[in-house]
């Protein structure tokens, strides 16, 4: 094993990382140990901050295996550095699946033997610097004590986000230990081998490896929450900025910048405080429960579920409980409400893990697999509701998973630990910092050069060039950014929408892409019963309200749907699928289940029964007056037994159930699913002529559509040979009964909400746990697929018996009209036809859940293509919707999340902006929560968003500006060594500045969503000339009043005696200066020129950067911001004009004639002109050219809104300076690049009815290629 090797951690996986191991090395600590005293403790900060910089140079590289510090590194677009230390624990044995028991380890034998791959050699107790022994009294040297003829094992591992790591001597590296699935055991080998239970030592031996059975969610102290705040590196700039003013006596701007960082240290603890008292109470309100385990001598006891470990047998109550663990069924029947996982809360019934019998193994016992077989799984978190058991045979689950490597503990891990948001501002706000830290050096060596060459002291020397990094970089910075966002946070409360990260906000304004929940986000929850539509004798008849009559109460239509279901009763009431309840209901019949006592009493199921109520009956008519009471209500009572159900399949698109009706000798097969599906499966002569234009009708105006169907099975067919005939038997040569019409309603808001985001040329994506054709029709109802669109479907298969995986392109239902979807492309305009419409895409494609898997595993590359139209994404597990929003921001979208279900919090978490519509679960994951339990928080959302960016880009404009505008104040001051008074940098810090910041980040947003976005960083085009061409006029005008003053006649060095006012007549002026000694040189001619050109300069460039429409209200709707403004000027001009003597020695002003005050305010009037000329009539059409040409990139398949007459003016001018410039552009983002290939590509989109497959293409490096065929 080489030294300075490199492994790779969870390789292919989401957190896949590179590992490098290292060890401490003692000189490097000494002399780390030194730099940080003889830096003030600066060194250790930055070693804080850079973790790669605090293991290198500290440690030296080893091997991964002797390692005691691990550096890793994730192979992510965002490269993070993290350190863990490397732990050694001492156990009886190396394997947590091996039984102390039966191991034959003597104590001479190696501990690293092939059959202990988690083993370390032990060559001494004090091996790598380690103390491995276990404290006394521990678990471990309590078994280690009990089993004293084994060798003490050493296991190395560390602990990185909340997961452990153990090496694997076998795979030479670090491995999780996940659970009883490491062993891939098989079906049969869980109920031969793991059924049994574990005794109690075997217990404590896992629980060393696997740990507490706890998802410990810790809320951190106030103090160490505020250790980590405060070092932010703005914080300890502010810090330092803090003791150079004090050291300068600069006490007053120095005690409101602690004062403004103290309560944004405050409300920020308060939030993250508050955020993880949240998530802790969420999890820990079912984590721990009283269990029955069953261990290894058939005893069953009562233990915490914290003591659970992978291979104990749990009993499950028959009242339910809340699981615990990741377990799997291998004895009876569960009804489990999985809400807490998928979102909808449908019970599903869960049965127990097949055992195929010996000779029925082969290709039928699969490894045992929690996604292959979640059917027979119970997901720690999800609600058993009540459990099934006969012949007074317990419910038992094989725990197969614990604490954060189950469904739920995975869910709390991204939540803990999400992946940080990448966004374009604040990079770019690090990159033009660094540009004023390279202004602020040139300025520092210039005033040190300047000071030595004028004789200064020491002290005034390193004060004054220290000075000029503070007024550079300005460390009020943060708290004027975070204004902007303070207020948006607060007229977002005002419209019930809550905020836990308030950065997120300004990511708002950039999403042009926004993904949707469907249930109780789009619609409300479950279907509701439009009509029926009965066919006989071939034919449809008239549509009809209800099948509720008592003239088909014995009709074979209502009795599918009264037993073509999977409805159970809890607690006496109906449960199941929406759609099946609302159909059942809809029947107006009644169902009855066999109770535990009647159940445990047969060997065999009893059947479940439903019967109409009496009331609908036909009534018999007396046929003699001494017929035999019992007889008539013999004859009178019709009921149907439910013998065997062929549960639904999103494959099949269908279920079927066997019944009996009582008294008849034949059995019925009743069969119901996706119409075309079920018309396959009929006699052709059943099925009515126009059944595709009827069905086609229905599916055009959003219904959901299932059909019926029926078959008398022969009477050979006995309820034994039921229980095993082949579905594919009962499902063939069916009577089709006709249609039923269901209308999955939409909240009122949704339609208009989605026509808004249309306008706006935002992308709307449904992601959902439902059912595919159900999120179709929804889709369509909506508006987020267009009634004239064709849905595509793609269903994926995995690779099987040696054959490639493929996908098969299918129509989810016939277009409305016919389209050549070969002539189908993505217009990309050119720049030249800006006012021309775009070609809206006629396709769209819809995916599952499990097609989703597949593609991403193997057609990663085609991935990226469909997510770039795909619409529809259905029965999506929460991780798979956390993997589509970093899918689609792979392709550099930034996306929206919108939903109210747990199911959605790593989602949630994961998008640029994710809006909770609930207060539960959701809402602990997600950054926005919205009161208002509709989608009409979303548009608000983004358009305060795109408020407080461009807040965000105008106040950080400002900033920069006021920094670079007193830097050449003093720069020009140092020259004559002169500086600007402690109470003028007092006035314009906080008079100007502050007041000015805190107000003009007040405008409201603009009013409605616009079809333009807000630039995305800093670093681009128009603001950098924007910055740029300011920074340059005021430079210009305060060299030139600078030059000016020094030129004019009455201009001499100014000393306490001077009185050049005297030349002056126009003014009454005190007539005597002070006489007090100015040892700082501030009270001079060119000081109080520039002051007062400085502090317009400052107002002015507020105005102009203080941008309105088409993203915020304008200007002079702030009210606050107008009145500070309008009052500065007033106070300036009169100060300027005229002189109080209080307020002149406050300043420390000194007098100038009248005729110098008259040029000064010309060149205050002209500065003003030329930057309001130069921002509005320049660079805001150059901005808006740009904008407008990456945005007419960006959204394809939007038209745009109908321009206003402002927006043709704007477009002529745009048009004239298109003419005048020209320029070919090219997209940046990717999804742009691939739309532009895609619209070059004949083969695009494949056509529905072939296949693409992926095959192996090793010579060229390729991993596939794909080939299409029908």
């Amino acid at each position: 094993m080489e030294k300075g090797e490199m492994k790779i951690l969870n390789k292919g996986e989401e957190e896949e990382m590179e590992l490098q191991g290292y060890r401490l090395c003692r000189w490097r600590l000494a002399l780390v140990g030194f730099g940080v005293l003889c830096t003030g403790g600066f060194l250790l900060l930055l070693l804080y901050w850079m973790p790669e910089w605090c293991v290198k140079s500290t440690c030296t590289r080893t091997t991964v295996r002797d390692a005691e510090v691990v550096l890793l590194r994730s192979t992510d677009e965002f490269r993070r550095w993290f350190l863990a230390r490397v732990r050694v624990m001492l156990a009886p044995g190396s394997n947590p699946f091996h039984s102390l028991e039966t191991q034959t380890t003597s104590p001479l034998s190696s501990p690293s033997s092939p059959s202990s791959p988690f083993s370390s050699p032990s060559p001494s107790p004090l091996a790598n610097g380690h103390t491995p022994h276990p404290s006394d009294g521990s678990p471990a040297q309590e078994l280690i004590r009990r089993f004293s003829y084994y060798q003490p094992t050493q296991i190395r591992y560390f602990t990185f986000h909340s997961t452990k790591y153990y090496w694997n001597d076998e795979m030479q590296n670090y491995k999780v230990l996940n659970g009883l699935e490491d062993l891939e055991v098989s079906c049969s080998t869980v109920h031969s081998e793991h059924s049994a239970g574990l005794t109690r030592n075997q217990q404590e031996y896992r629980r060393l490896f696997f740990g507490v059975n706890e998802i410990a969610v810790k809320v951190p102290s106030v103090f160490k929450l505020l250790i980590k705040e405060v070092l932010n590196p703005f914080y300890i700039f502010q810090l330092f900025s803090v003791i150079l003013w004090s050291t300068d006596e600069y006490y007053y701007y120095a005690v409101a910048i602690v004062f403004m960082s103290v309560i944004s240290i405050a409300t920020s603890l308060y939030t993250i405080k508050k955020q993880y008292i949240m998530l802790h109470d969420m999890v820990a309100a079912h984590s721990i429960v009283r269990v029955s385990v069953c261990r290894a001598n058939n005893e069953v006891e009562e233990t915490l579920s914290t003591d659970l470990v992978p291979g104990d047998v749990v009993v499950i109550p028959s009242n339910g409980t809340i699981m615990p663990c990741d377990a799997v069924l291998i004895s009876g029947t569960c009804i489990v409400n999985e809400s807490m996982l998928t979102g909808e809360s449908v019970p599903v019934t869960k049965t127990n893990l097949p055992n195929p019998l010996p000779g029925e193994r082969e290709g039928a016992d699969s490894a045992y697999n929690a996604e292959e077989h979640k059917r027979h799984t119970l997901f720690c978190g999800t609600n058993v509701i009540q459990t099934r058991f006969y012949t007074g045979e317990l419910v038992k689950a094989v725990v197969v998973r614990t604490g954060f490597s189950t469904a739920k503990g995975q869910l709390v891990r991204s939540i803990l630990y999400p992946k940080p948001t990448d966004f374009k501002l604040y990079r770019d706000a690090y990159l033009f910092l660094l540009c004023l830290v390279a202004v602020a050096g040139i300025g520092f060596i210039y005033s040190i050069v300047l000071s030595i060459m004028n004789g200064e002291k020491v002290k005034t020397i390193i004060i004054e060039s220290l000075d000029i990094i503070t007024i550079t970089v300005p460390p009020a910075l943060p708290a004027a950014m975070t204004a902007g966002i303070v207020y948006a946070q607060r007229r977002l409360k005002k419209i019930g929408i809550f905020c836990i990260s308030p950065q997120r906000i300004n990511i708002c304004g950039q999403i042009n892409l926004v993904c949707f929940d469907k249930t109780g986000t789009l619609t409300e929850d479950g279907l509701d019963m439009w009509g029926v539509q009965r066919v006989e004798g071939g034919r449809f008849h008239l549509s009809e309200e209800s099948a509720h009559k008592e003239n088909l109460v014995k009709s074979q239509f209502v009795a599918c749907m009264a037993t073509c279901h999977s409805l159970t009763k809890i607690e006496g009431q109906l449960s199941g699928d929406p759609l099946d309840l609302k159909m059942f209901e809809a029947t107006g019949w009644i169902l009855e289940e066999a109770t535990e006592e009647e159940t445990a009493l047969h060997n065999r199921i009893m059947p479940t029964v439903v019967r109409p109520p009496k009331q609908l009956l036909p009534s018999q008519p007396d046929e003699s007056a001494e017929q035999d009471m019992e007889l008539a209500e013999l004859s009178s009572l019709y009921e149907i037994g439910i013998v065997r159900q062929f549960p639904f399949s999103s494959a099949l698109q269908r279920m079927s159930v066997v019944s009996r009706t009582l008294g008849e000798k034949c059995m019925d097969a009743f069969m119901k699913g996706a119409p075309e599906v079920v018309a396959s499966l009929c006699k052709r002569e059943t099925v009515p002529e126009n059944f595709a234009e009827v069905l086609e009708d229905y599916t055009k105006q959003g219904f959901r559509v299932i059909a019926l169907a029926h078959r008398r099975l022969g009477s050979k067919l006995n309820w034994h040979k039921v229980q095993n005939v082949n579905r594919d038997y009962i499902e063939a040569n069916m009577e089709f009964l006709g249609l039923i019409i269901m209308q999955n309603k939409l909240k009122a808001e949704t339609p208009g909400v989605l026509q808004d985001l249309y306008r706006a040329n935002i992308r709307t994506v449904m992601v959902t746990g439902d059912n595919m054709l159900t999120a179709v029709s929804v889709a369509r109802d909506c508006g987020m697929i267009p009634a004239g669109d064709t849905v595509i479907i793609a269903d994926a298969l995995p690779p099987h018996d040696g054959q490639a995986a493929k996908i098969t392109w299918r129509y989810a239902d016939r277009p409305s009209r016919t389209t050549r979807l070969e002539e189908i492309n993505i217009s990309l305009e050119d720049e030249g036809h800006a006012e021309e419409p775009k070609t809206q895409p006629l396709y769209h494609f819809a995916m599952n859940g499990k097609s989703f898997a597949i593609i991403a595993e193997h057609f990663p590359d085609m991935l990226q293509k469909l997510v770039l139209h795909g619409t529809v994404f259905a029965r999506m597990a929460p991780d798979q919707k956390t993997q589509l929003v970093e899918t689609l921001q792979g392709v550099d979208y930034f996306v929206g999340m919108c939903g109210d279900g747990a199911n959605d919090c790593g989602a949630l978490k994961r998008a640029h902006s994710g809006i909770s519509l609930s207060e539960l679960e959701a809402s602990v994951a997600s950054p926005f929560t919205s009161r208002t339990p509709n989608i009409s928080c979303v548009p608000s959302l983004i358009r305060e968003g795109r408020a407080a960016l461009i807040t965000s880009f105008c106040v950080f404009k400002f900033m920069a500006l006021y920094s670079i505008i007193q830097y050449i104040s003093v720069t020009l001051l140092y020259s004559v060594s002169s500086n600007l008074g402690d109470f003028q940098f007092l006035f314009i810090d906080i008079a100007i500045i502050l007041l000015i910041v805190f107000t003009m980040s007040l405008n409201p947003a603009w009013k409605e969503l616009v079809s333009r976005r807000p630039p995305s960083g800093l670093i681009s085009g128009p603001l950098l000339l924007s910055v740029l061409t300011q920074i340059l006029i005021c430079l210009g005008f305060q060299i030139i009043t600078f030059l000016w003053v020094q030129k004019q006649p009455w201009f001499e060095r100014w000393t306490p005696a001077t009185n050049v006012c005297n030349h002056s007549n126009h003014l009454n002026v005190s007539g005597v200066n002070t006489t007090e000694v100015d040892d700082h040189n501030i009270q001079n001619f060119e000081n109080t020129s520039l002051f007062y050109v400085s502090s317009f300069q400052y107002l002015i460039v507020a105005i102009v950067f203080s941008k309105g429409k088409p993203f915020r209200q304008p200007s002079y709707k702030n009210w606050p911001f107008v009145l500070s403004a309008v009052s500065l000027y007033f106070f300036l001009l009169f100060i300027m004009f005229h002189p109080v003597e209080g307020i002149d020695e406050f300043l420390e002003i000194v007098c100038v004639p009248f005729e110098w005050r008259l040029k000064v305010f010309l060149i205050i009037v002209v500065n003003a002109a030329v930057s309001v000329l130069v921002e509005t009539f320049i660079l805001d059409i150059i901005l808006w050219k740009l904008v407008l040409s990456r945005d007419k990139q960006a959204n394809y398949g939007v038209t745009p809104a109908a321009p206003t007459p402002q927006g043709v003016i704007d477009m002529q001018a745009y048009k004239c300076l298109f003419r005048l410039c020209p320029r070919k552009t090219t997209p940046k983002a990717r999804y742009r690049h691939l739309a532009q290939e895609l619209s070059l590509d004949p083969d695009w989109p494949p056509n529905p009815t072939t296949t693409t497959e992926a095959k192996p293409r090793p010579e060229n490096g390729s991993v596939y290629d794909i080939i299409t065929h029908s």
